[in-house]
């Protein structure tokens, strides 16, 4: 009897053997999460990438626009999907980094409830002028707030965002007062540049770049130490007296928490062999971005970083949500 189950037990092993084996990961679709609205940066990403993976890779991968609460209802649904990787969202610094020291109550926490895979691409942001208005440069700028404190609109895409934060830490940095007008999107507050309704925002390279090339507004400078592929005539504000001046915005891939390892590893491996495609490349490129192929654990230091980095700013401005 014993010798009889056994032969059953292993004759069940074998039997099963196959059919694992027919069945690696994934062999079901995979949902990417995005965050925002359709037509952003953090939509083109995802799409690019979900696209790529399914032509590349031939999995079948499809993005799903979550919108809502400046990127965390869709990461808080990502953060309560089955840990089986197939249900993935494409987070960035707003909804990981910066919404914790905003919001009191989120559904989820950035560092505890991911696994993240890999960072998908980095962008800086630029300060833009209109065309008609009296700041040429960066120094015009911060040369008129000193003289007149708190007289001096800026507009951004939206309170608590990391446009506001740049203009912020921009004003901690350089020691003057703006007043801030959050419009609900980037496309109000250009709109309102061009009308001349306010004379500065700080916006996205993308967002900016039509207007910008058609000479309709004067970008004054670039957020990241480094300057801009997309926009290399554009001196950074590090480089125009504030040194430590260094804010980008970063896009990457999560799982939820518990998503076991080797999948984790699996989707990190394939995301980095598209990242390397010349054509992926020049598609971030036309977005303002760089494409930056990093471990698990390289993205998950930056999370933490920057989380720190904001809420130090956030605090310091004393910046509050109504």
């Amino acid at each position: 009897m014993m010798l009889r189950a056994l032969m059953f037990s292993a004759c069940a092993l074998a039997a099963c053997a196959p059919a694992a084996a027919a069945d690696p990961y994934p062999n079901q679709p995979i949902r990417v999460i995005v965050p925002f609205t359709p037509g952003g940066g953090t939509d083109f990403l995802s799409r690019t990438v979900a696209a790529k993976l399914s032509d590349s890779v031939k999995w079948n991968v499809v993005a799903e626009n979550r919108p809502g609460a400046g990127g965390t209802i869709g990461i808080g649904t990502a953060a309560r999907a089955k840990p089986d990787g197939y249900e993935i969202v494409m987070g960035q610094v707003d909804n990981l980094a910066v919404a914790p020291s905003l919001y009191s109550k989120l559904s989820y926490d950035p560092i505890k409830d991911f696994e993240p895979i890999g960072i998908v691409g980095e962008a800086p942001l630029v300060v833009v002028a209109g065309k008609n208005g009296p700041y040429k440069s960066l120094k015009d700028l911060i040369e008129a707030a000193k003289k007149a404190p708190g007289t001096i609109n800026y507009g951004s895409p939206g309170a608590g965002t990391i446009t506001h934060l740049a203009a912020e830490l921009l004003q901690l940095q350089a020691g003057i007062k703006l007043v801030h007008v959050p419009y609900k999107g980037s496309g109000p507050a250009m709109a309102d540049l061009l009308g001349g309704q306010v004379p500065v925002i700080f916006t996205s390279i993308p967002s900016a770049a039509p207007q910008i090339k058609a000479g309709s507004a004067v970008p004054l400078a670039v957020t990241s130490l480094k300057r801009s592929p997309a926009m290399p005539d554009v001196p950074t504000i590090a480089e125009l007296g504030y040194p430590d001046f260094d804010v980008r915005v970063w896009y990457g891939l999560l799982a939820p928490a518990k998503t076991p390892k080797p999948i984790i590893q699996t989707l990190n491996k394939e995301l980095n062999n598209i990242l390397a495609l010349k054509d992926v490349q020049e598609a971030l490129a036309a977005q303002g971005a760089t494409a930056m192929p990093t471990t698990p654990a390289q993205f998950s230091q930056t999370i933490a970083a920057d989380h720190k980095k904001w809420r130090s700013v956030i605090q310091a401005a004393n910046v509050k949500l109504e």
